[in-house]
């Protein structure tokens, strides 16, 4: 099969499951389920810390190698950028953190209920970005192994997906919006992950030379979607346990499905 059209197979993939973890509104009442929003929250922090390390470090590193480059320097100087890039948006663009209804970013007059999807649609871009360009690594290098583990890069972070839909329809549901709209806004967010998973494989061409450091950048930004938002999120009331447990399961999740089916 064509890597463009292994891509998109992920990505609508990956896209699908945000929809489907949106669905869970309809099957709540307007108070959503506190607890199980920390272990959603913390599930999806954990198969993202494991997928920034074997899906997309441990490749930039070993990628630079393979050039004859330091491998270390790429992936950290790219995972800075990463981290750096998450920091400006956050501080720019108004948003709202679903559980701890903390508002961060630039003033807005715009309601709850939209800066909470801007926030998750904020950090869906490093997950969609990710995924493409573990493809186009595997694509530029023709290996099996590479393509093994870009699936497996995709299917963990569809997983984590499924929660994270489920943590932006919650709280929209539990803000006043129907449950229809709710599903839709949970649904509407994941769909940057396909826009910009594809751009990246079309790209791949151009951005051959530097996709060590894309890869740590995304490393970095998806890292940053983990300290920032989703940890702290996921430990809120008196609960950490489930929320820490929680991050324990995904990191476990999404390192078995690198190593065993990369």
């Amino acid at each position: 099969m064509h890597p463009l059209l292994l891509t998109g197979a992920a990505l609508g993939f990956i896209f699908l499951m945000t929809s489907l973890g949106g669905a869970t509104v309809f099957f709540f009442r307007k108070s959503s389920p506190g607890k199980l929003q920390y272990v959603f929250l913390g599930f999806a922090a954990g198969v993202m810390i494991a997928a920034s390390i074997w899906s997309l470090l441990i490749p930039a590193i070993e990628a630079a190698e393979s050039r004859g480059q330091i491998g270390w320097i790429p992936a950290a100087f790219g995972f800075i950028l990463g981290v750096l890039f998450l920091l400006g948006l956050d501080s720019i663009i108004p948003h709202l953190h679903p559980l701890s209804g903390v508002s961060e970013g630039g003033s807005s007059t715009s309601k709850r209920t939209t800066l909470l999807f801007s926030a998750v649609t904020l950090h869906n871009i490093p997950e969609g970005m990710a995924v493409g360009l573990s493809f186009a690594l595997a694509a530029q290098n023709n290996d099996p192994a590479l393509y093994a583990s870009a699936a497996a890069l995709a299917l963990g972070i569809g997983i984590q997906n499924f929660p994270e839909g489920a943590a932006i329809s919650l709280p929209l549901r539990q803000e006043g919006m129907s449950s229809l709209k709710s599903f839709l806004m949970a649904s509407l967010s994941g769909l940057v992950e396909p826009v910009f998973g594809i751009v990246t494989v079309l790209l791949a061409v151009w951005i051959a030379p530097v996709m060590p450091w894309l890869l740590a950048f995304s490393a970095g930004a998806m890292m940053y979607v983990v300290v920032e938002e989703l940890i702290p999120e996921a430990h809120l009331g008196e609960h950490s346990h489930l929320g820490t447990l929680s991050v324990m399961a995904g990191f476990l999740l999404m390192m078995i499905l690198d190593v065993a089916l990369g």
